[in-house]
């Protein structure tokens, strides 16, 4: 083959080559972009029981997670105007990793996967964070989404962040307002390509606290210590068969001490069974961590 004909053959190839990428680009030019909203529940709990029902424990008031859910998605269908929704993820935690009514519920909704991480023995979630950036990481690397609506505030999200954008997906972060000062790390609002803040008329709407039952002492005679100690541990037998022994390893170390929501819990639900007020009484107090601690070490 002379110089001539080489220099045409190579003509050749670079016009297909072109044509070639002209498609491509056609192709991704009529292709939609696709964003996803990552929701910390845990946060959204925290967050926003506080700003509308003053605390941060999710026994005092009920959040409306479908209406928060679909009010996400409006929003994000107003901001990512030119793009579809691929799905709302929601991450939160359960014991063993067993889906709570709620969650069940939550998970049922149309386009929502919920993802469960861990709870300890003090109601901290476990896992939840590493669940959040396997799933950022992984859509962005095979191009699912475009962008990604991120609704958090621990620093630990910084490396989901990162690797998301490492794969040329915008991360976009969402908040909930706080009455004192910010309720997100600084790192996290560093890393981000935008941030949003919900205010509390957004949020009020779907957090309705609830009913709190009072017990007051009526004048007759306190339960003896033996009844509050059986019922300490009734509860306790209660407490082991949600939680499991692997939550009961984790509180042994601790005895005789309990941590404070496990603590209490213990007394919330010990008034109700007694239908009376152990406020104030520290030898019932007592009484009834040791029937609890009793029923645990004889378990173990």
């Amino acid at each position: 083959m002379n110089e001539t004909s080489e220099i045409a053959a190579l003509a050749a190839r670079l016009d297909r080559t072109n044509e070639i990428l002209q498609r491509v680009l056609v192709e991704v030019s009529r292709t939609p972009s696709t964003h996803a909203i990552f929701v910390d529940a845990g946060y959204v709990y925290a967050a926003a029981g506080l700003l509308v029902a003053g605390t941060e424990d999710r026994r005092c008031f009920d959040l409306d997670a479908e209406g928060l859910i679909e009010a996400f998605i409006d929003k994000a269908r107003g901001i990512f105007a030119d793009s579809r929704l691929l799905r709302v993820y929601w991450y939160d935690g359960a014991r063993r990793r067993i889906h709570t009514t709620e969650q069940q519920s939550i998970a049922e909704l149309p386009d929502v996967k919920v993802r469960l991480g861990n709870l300890n023995a003090n109601n901290q979630q476990k896992g939840v964070d590493s669940l959040i950036r396997g799933d950022l990481e992984s859509l962005a690397r095979h191009r699912a989404i475009s962008d990604a609506a991120l609704v958090g505030g621990d620093e630990d999200l910084v490396s989901a962040v990162e690797a998301a954008q490492g794969y040329g997906a915008r991360v976009h972060l969402w908040g909930i307002e706080s009455a004192d000062g910010s309720n997100q790390a600084e790192p996290l609002l560093w890393e981000v390509d935008s941030q949003r803040t919900f205010d509390l008329d957004f949020c009020r709407p779907y957090i309705n606290r609830r009913a709190v039952t009072t017990y007051e002492h009526d004048g007759s005679p306190p339960p003896p210590r033996e009844e509050v100690r059986f019922v300490g541990a009734q509860i306790a037998a209660t407490w082991l068969g949600e939680r499991g022994r692997e939550a009961m390893a984790e509180l042994l170390p601790g005895h005789p001490y309990l941590p404070g929501p496990v603590d209490q819990d213990l007394l919330v639900q010990a008034e109700q069974m007694l239908k009376t007020s152990l406020r104030g009484q520290a030898p019932l107090r007592r009484a009834l961590r040791d029937g609890f601690w009793q029923h645990l070490q004889a378990q173990y």
